[in-house]
């Protein structure tokens, strides 16, 4: 079961806490880039364990594949963070979320969009059954 409504945990609500902090300083229109490297200076900062751009192998039928994905950020090794700079949201980056939610086993993701006025309405959170996990 996915979920698609705000997860209200502490860490996630941290996350985007920080993330709002970002995007207040730097308002939309830059690079995600820019958003990852600020948003992991505020992590930093607050003392919130992450690491950045971290590699989600690929299998097939249990035989590994040549390539690999990066995850932008994964927070207390608990929360995937995707960050997005595009007008709109399309599904596809939802489904992006989604399945590397479960190729890595992480049951939450926050999909953050920073090109936005108001980065609250750029936010989706997701989270998967235990039952979707497997």
């Amino acid at each position: 079961m996915l979920s698609r409504s705000g997860i209200k945990s502490e860490l996630t609500e941290r996350i985007i806490g920080l993330a709002i902090e970002v995007h207040r300083t730097l308002g939309p229109g830059l690079l995600e880039s820019i958003y990852e490297h600020c948003l992991c200076q505020e992590l930093a900062e607050a003392g919130v364990a992450f690491n950045r751009q971290v590699p989600l192998p690929v299998s097939y039928k249990g035989r590994p594949l040549d390539f690999s994905y990066r995850l932008d950020l994964v927070v207390e090794q608990s929360v995937v963070v995707e960050i997005k700079s595009v007008e709109q949201l399309p599904p596809l980056h939802q489904a992006q979320l989604l399945t590397y939610l479960k190729l890595s086993g992480i049951p939450t993701g926050l999909l953050l969009r920073f090109h936005t006025p108001v980065l609250r309405e750029g936010i989706r959170s997701m989270t998967l059954s235990r039952e979707a996990q497997s």
